[in-house]
Formats: C-alpha cells, sequence, structure tokens
C-alpha cells in the first residue's frame, strides 16, 4: 500500500522528542566522554592522542556504519533497530567500566557505544521523515537542537559524576543515561497500515454497489472486483523484493550534488571548533575564559537550529531550501576566514557568535535538504550512504589540520583554508542546483 500521508502533529511530536535525545546522545557524547581523559591517562599509562582515539572510533562508527543502519533499518523496521541500538550503547558503557586496558577501551566504549548510537541515530531521523511534511524543516530544526542542549549539560555532569565516582563509575552511571535511547526507541511505532486498508476495501465495495444496485448483481460485482484485486496481487508478489540498501538515489543529480558539497564542507567544517581552544590560549587567553569561548558556540546553537528551522519551514523559503543551506555554509566560511586575524579575547567572542549562528543553521537544514532531494522512501538508503561517504571527510579534515599547525606553527593559514573550503561547498551547491537542476526543470515542460 501507499505510504500514509504524515500527520505533522500527534503522536509525531513525541516522535520529535525521542529524536531531540538521540541527535543530543548521538553528537554530544564523543565530546562529553573527553571529560574522563585526564584519569584514563592516569590510570593506563597512556598519552593523549591515544585516549582521544576513543571519540574518534565512536564517531567513526556514528558515520561509517551509515550503510549498515540502512540495511537493517529496511530488512526489520526502525523500531527493533534503535531498541538493539539502545542496548549496544548502553552495554558498551557498562563493559567499559571494568577495562584493564585501553584496547578494551576501545572496543567497548568506542566501537560497541559507536554502534548503538548509529542504531538509533539513523532510524530516528527516518522516523521523524515519516510523521512529518508541512512542519518537517521546523521538527528537524528541534530535533537538531539536542546536539547543543546534551553537549551543554553532558560535560558538567561528566565533571561531577568523576569528582564523586571516578571515571569507572562515572561509565557506569553514563551507561544507564544511555538506556534511555530505549524508551527512545519504543515510542517510534510505525504509521498505522491497517486503517488505510480496511478504508479501501470499503470504498471499493461501496463503489460496485452503485455501479450494480440490483441485489445479486451487485454481490457479483463485488466478488468480481475482491477477484481482480486478488489477481493483481498474485501477480505483482513474484516482483516484490526488499531492496536492502537502493542505490539507484545515485541516479538522482540533486543527490549527487549534495553529496559532494557535504564531503567538501565536513572537511572544514569541525576545524575551527577542535582549534579554538588552544588558538586563544596561543594568543593569551587564560584557561578557563579560552573553555567558555565553546559555551557561547553551544548557547547560541540552541537558538540558532529551531529558528532556522521555522525560517525554512516558509512557504516562499521551503521550495528554495537548498539555497538558504548554501547561505549557511557561505555565512560560516567568510566567519572563519574573518577570524583568522582575531587576535584578542573580544575578537573571538565575536567570531564565537556568528560560528554559532551559522553552525546551527548548518546544523538544522542539512538532513531537511536531503530529505526535500530525495523523499521519504528513498531517505534511509540516501542517509546511510551521504554518512559513510562523510566518515571519509570526518577522518581527513581535522587530524590533517592538526599536523599542519603542528608543522606550521601557525593557526591563521588552517582557518583561512578551513575557510575556504566551507565557501567553496557552499558556491558548488548553490551553482550545481541552479545550472542542472533548475534549467532542467524549466526545459522539460
Amino acid at each position: 500500500p501507499a505510504p500514509v500521508k504524515p500527520p505533522d502533529g500527534g503522536w509525531g511530536w513525541i516522535v520529535l522528542f525521542g529524536c531531540f535525545v538521540i541527535t543530543g546522545f548521538s553528537y554530544a557524547f564523543p565530546k562529553a566522554v573527553s571529560v574522563y581523559f585526564k584519569e584514563l591517562m592516569k590510570d593506563f599509562h597512556v598519552g593523549y592522542s591515544d585516549t582521544a582515539w576513543i571519540s574518534s572510533i565512536m564517531l567513526a562508527m556514528l558515520y561509517g556504519t551509515g550503510p549498515v543502519c540502512s540495511i537493517m533499518v529496511n530488512q526489520f523496521g526502525c523500531r527493533p533497530v534503535m531498541l538493539i541500538g539502545g542496548l549496544l550503547a548502553s552495554s558498551g558503557m557498562i563493559l567499559a567500566s571494568f577495562t584493564t586496558n585501553i584496547i578494551e577501551l576501545y572496543l567497548t566504549a568506542g566501537v560497541l557505544t559507536g554502534l548503538g548510537m548509529a542504531l538509533n541515530f539513523q532510524p530516528s531521523l527516518i522516523m521523524l521523515g515519516t510523521y512529518f511534511d508541512k512542519r518537517r524543516p521546523l521538527a528537524n530544526g528541534l530535533a537538531a537542537a539536542g546536539s547543543p542542549v546534551f553537549l551543554s549539560s553532558l560535560s558538567p555532569l561528566g565533571q561531577v559524576l568523576l569528582e564523586k565516582f571516578g571515571w569507572r563509575g562515572g561509565f557506569l552511571i553514563m551507561g544507564g543515561l544511555l538506556l534511555n535511547c530505549c524508551t527512545c526507541g519504543a515510542v517510534m511505532r510505525p504509521l498505522d497500515m491497517g486503517m488505510k486498508r480496511k478504508m479501501e476495501k470499503a470504498q471499493d465495495k461501496y463503489e460496485a454497489k452503485e455501479m450494480l444496485p440490483i441485489g445479486g448483481k451487485s454481490e457479483e460485482g463485488i466478488s468480481t472486483t475482491d477477484r481482480t484485486k486478488k489477481a493483481k496481487k498474485a501477480k505483482k508478489k513474484p516482483k516484490k523484493g526488499k531492496k536492502l540498501l537502493d542505490f539507484s538515489i545515485f541516479s538522482n543529480r540533486g543527490f549527487i550534488i549534495y553529496t559532494i558539497s557535504k564531503f567538501i564542507l565536513v572537511l572544514g567544517l569541525f576545524v575551527p571548533p577542535i582549534l579554538l581552544v588552544n588558538y586563544a590560549k596561543d594568543t593569551g587567553v587564560p584557561d578557563t575564559e579560552a573553555a567558555f569561548l565553546l559555551s557561547i558556540i553551544g548557547f547560541i546553537d540552541i537558538f540558532a537550529r529551531p529558528a532556522c528551522g521555522m525560517v525554512a519551514g516558509l512557504k516562499w523559503v521551503r521550495p528554495h531550501v537548498a539555497y538558504l543551506f548554501s547561505f549557511a555554509m557561505l555565512f560560516n566560511g567568510l566567519t572563519d576566514i574573518c577570524s583568522a586575524r582575531a587576535s584578542n579575547y573580544t575578537g573571538l567572542v565575536i567570531f564565537c557568535v556568528f560560528f554559532g549562528i551559522s553552525y546551527g543553521m548548518v546544523g538544522a537544514l542539512q538532513f531537511e535538504v536531503l530529505m526535500a532531494i530525495v523523499g521519504s522512501q528513498k531517505f534511509s538508503s540516501a542517509i546511510g550512504l551521504v554518512l559513510l561517504i562523510e566518515a571519509f571527510a570526518v577522518l581527513i579534515g581535522p587530524p590533517s589540520a592538526g599536523r599542519l599547525v603542528d608543522a606550521l606553527k601557525n593557526y591563521e593559514v588552517i582557518f583561512y583554508l578551513a575557510g575556504s573550503e566551507v565557501v567553496l561547498s557552499a558556491l558548488f551547491l548553490a551553482m550545481a542546483t541552479y545550472c542542472c537542476l533548475n534549467r532542467g526543470k524549466k526545459k522539460e515542460p
């Protein structure tokens, strides 16, 4: 049967809240774990780069297992996959609290928890797309706000747990918190197909009676319509077979344009927030004030994402949401370039305000644009493939920027490079969308 029309509300708001929580855990958890790094370094006698691999493995699992998640969702549905994911994420952190060396931490906190969060993140976005249509940009913006909200709360919570219970007790409690992913998975009930089928049957019978009002003949008419329907279903059955991963989306020019621009974007997007604290310290800013710069970005980000979702949902903006996304990327890239020469704390605070706005806009629009391009039916396969391609960019971008800083001892060049990559992705998306898609639409009629 054809998909049920999204209700744009009702139970959808519960689904939205579940997506908000899961987005928060998925993006904030790998960063919040860094609170425990100093204690782990002391206990396991390892360096900072060794402990940093825990967060890197988590993010690699979140991005790199995209196609695996897509296959599982297409085979089993969103809810079972999310319940399994919640159990894996929680068990990973609980097992990590009993580890005796850093390799065991990589396997438990890194691989198991990362895979669990990946199995929650993708299906939650897919469910959000099925429950919302008209209000989808707003829903995506509100769900994306989970990332800064959880980041601003999980890091201080982790610090408190570390002081009171040590890193082992902190990991154990964090594992318990991740069981909330199972609750979020449980509320992701699929839209009811049964009601639609009943209505179609009733309509068919009514039409048959209207066409053949004479007693016995009407029954014959109903039986013949039933027979023809059964015959059609029997013919169609052999053709049916669920595609585990739909590669036909690569024939969609819009999807290819989006994927290329997103790859270039991710190369430079995460570099400034990663290097910002060290950059501030090198310019003579005290440690506590340097750390506060990230809090400014997070606070602005909380309000920027829902606000951008509301703007994207406006009637005259929504058909051109790809251009709004490219504007957000351009804004972000120019912010990086302009801030490269910031030499005092005031300049860095101004950069953080504008970066928070532009970063929030990018976060709110990235999945909305993908849903608009491929549609809700192919979104499960599309997001898996996009996240896999992004995984390569995540592994190339920030590490190479770190190596350049070590080699050049100059942050200006890195900010210029990261900003230019983001600007390039914005220009590519806008120009390719205009030339390849919009002109094509004009020629077709």
